[in-house]
């Protein structure tokens, strides 16, 4: 730091140290709780430009293409993956029919992992920054609170599904019937002791790996990936030897002919798709650490892991089921019902082989919260709340979150809470369109960096910054076209919820496209304003003529490129920009 800059440091810390006297306990308190001492930034200087939400420098950028195979192998396998052949199954297809419309639905979750994970890939940004290009600087935060609201119900009942885990684990060292034996001293209906404690040990259990920063959490992932795959082919040999075969349901005919199979089909495609949604909206929290803007990860990673990894696990979760119909007479969708039949032969060898299969499944669920739930509220809320949160706080607050929410009485009514939740895949959907046809159609892939930290533009303090749009920071377009994209499924999207059959027909058929219909609408109606209304930033180029300005962006200057011009048009402090941040950074070196 030269000598300059070094003096405007210590004038700022004298100004602080003479204000401290007069400072309330309240106010001391707050400035105990701040992230950093920036008490001399506005709310909107701080929501702007703080360490969580910088583009990621080289040094934080550690995730190869293994890396990411290792993040969706270890993500597939979860209870939720493992079930989601039921739906098709229960439906009336057959178990091969049902596998096809998985291999399609996760194969397009993988494209449209790819189209999202890009703009974090190319330009080492998140998604709350990323939303600023086509929602408007302070507009993005809408799509930001969609996913924080997400994330913290999501993180609550994925813990509460992952109860049960602990559960088996438990009655396998102390006691066949131990949730029959334990007094139940809740009163709430919804939950037992028993259940609840489940619940609560694998929610503590999971605090110490919400400490981890995203660029250092791929090591869990990594682990998972091995236990996780491995436990599950064990599980099912167990289970096809315990049977002496794959049971019933693999040799069941289909029930279902003509048009009634091929919406079947179709629904089982988009529940695949739609479950995907978060882990899609969320893409460029992850891609951003990754080490290189490659061929692998940009196209290859996302588009075949996922499908593979998730496609492989459903097909073994079909098998388990099919053989727990020869085993007990009822087909049993969750894995953890079959293993919970397995202790009805209470002998060590059960116990053990319960208990390791069951710990996987822990770790399994573990890993699918934290990467889908916990780092996404941590990363968003470090928008909405930049003075007092980084990651790591975040995600503590998810967790803390996750008690409030209260998951046993949501999953009262399992079936209407589940498809409530997988119907808002619609309204991420339509953020998700609007923010692809930004990047990919109207940019080109073109983004200017400092003008999405910035409410003026870097180069000229009177102009504002591209991605302000207005004074309000909002860009109407993308409204609109949010708006158009929520709009054709919102009648259907109620009858869903609501559970009435008063719905027209032809509004259920359309949302049985949600996902599709959310996406292509929001991103038509977009590129359509921009072409009639066009905005600024953006190549000179027509519609449909050729062209693709991309550019890998070289981040490690960038704090001194945006410095002077972070915080609306003014000198940022020195103490904030080049000092408390180049400190922190350091912890990661």
């Amino acid at each position: 730091m030269s000598d300059s800059l070094k003096h405007v440091t210590s004038v700022g810390e004298q100004e602080v140290s003479s204000s401290t006297d007069d400072k309330s306990t309240w106010q001391k308190i707050l400035s105990i709780l701040r992230v950093e001492d920036n008490s001399d930034l506005t709310t909107t200087q701080k929501y702007l430009y703080n360490f969580d939400l910088r583009p990621v420098e080289a040094a934080r950028r550690q995730w190869s293409w293994y890396n990411f195979v290792f993040f969706w192998v270890a993500d597939s396998f979860n209870i939720n993956t493992w079930m989601i052949a039921a739906t098709g199954v229960e439906a009336g297809m057959t178990w091969w029919q049902t596998w096809l419309s998985v291999w399609v639905g996760y194969l397009l979750a993988g494209i449209f992992v790819s189209l999202s994970a890009r703009v974090g890939v190319v330009n080492h940004i998140s998604f709350p920054i990323g939303s600023r290009a086509s929602f408007g600087i302070f507009f993005a935060i809408w799509p930001v609170i969609n996913r924080v609201v997400m994330s913290c119900v999501w993180y609550s009942v994925q813990a509460m599904v992952a109860g049960p885990c602990i559960g088996l684990m438990l009655r396998s060292i102390f006691g066949q019937n131990l949730q029959e034996t334990m007094p139940n001293g809740i009163l709430n209906k919804n939950v037992t002791t028993f259940e609840f404690l489940s619940f609560f040990l694998f929610w503590l259990f999971s605090l110490p790996f919400l400490w981890f920063p995203p660029h250092k959490i791929r090591h869990l992932f990594t682990v998972k990936a091995y236990i996780s795959p491995v436990a599950g082919v064990a599980f099912l040999i167990w289970t096809l030897v315990k049977s002496h075969g794959a049971g019933p349901v693999i040799h069941a005919p289909s029930a279902l002919q003509g048009l009634a199979l091929a919406w079947a089909f179709v629904e089982s495609t988009m529940n695949s798709l739609a479950n995907f949604a978060t882990l899609i909206t969320n893409a460029p929290d992850f891609s951003r650490f990754a080490d290189k803007p490659s061929f692998a990860i940009k196209y290859v990673v996302q588009t075949v892991s996922i499908p593979l990894c998730f496609s492989i696990t459903s097909l073994i979760g079909i098998l388990v089921s099919s053989a727990s119909t020869e085993l007990y007479g009822t087909t049993y969708w969750s894995p953890l019902d079959v293993l919970g039949r397995f202790l009805d032969n209470y002998s060590s060898g059960n116990r053990a082989g319960v208990f390791f299969i069951s710990f996987a499944f822990a770790i399994a669920q573990l890993g699918t919260n934290i990467s889908a739930n916990s780092l996404s509220f941590g990363t968003d809320v470090t928008a909405l709340l930049p003075q007092y949160m980084n990651i790591r706080r975040g995600s503590y607050l998810c967790a803390l979150l996750a008690l409030v929410v209260q998951p046993w009485n949501l999953l009262l009514s399992s079936s209407k809470f589940t498809t409530y939740l997988s119907a808002y895949s619609v309204f991420l959907s339509s953020i998700i369109g609007v923010i692809c046809s930004d990047y990919y159609v109207v940019r080109r892939g073109h983004l200017k960096l400092t003008h999405m930290y910035s409410t003026h533009a870097p180069s000229d303090k009177t102009q504002r910054s591209d991605y302000m749009y207005n004074r309000f920071g909002t860009n109407w377009r993308a409204l609109i076209a949010y708006l158009c994209g929520i709009l054709p499924n919102i009648v259907g999207f109620v009858g869903a919820t609501s559970g009435t059959d008063k719905v027209p027909m032809g509004a259920n058929e359309v949302y049985r496209l949600n996902f599709f219909m959310g996406f292509f609408s929001s991103g038509i109606v977009y590129v359509a304003l921009t072409y009639f209304f066009p905005v600024a930033g953006t190549p000179d180029v027509k519609l449909l003529q050729k062209g693709w300005f991309e550019e890998n962006q070289d981040v490690e200057d960038f704090e001194q490129e945006l410095l002077g011009h972070v915080h609306e048009g003014f000198e940022a402090p020195v103490s904030v920009t080049s000092g408390s941040y180049q400190r922190k950074a350091s912890q990661f070196d």
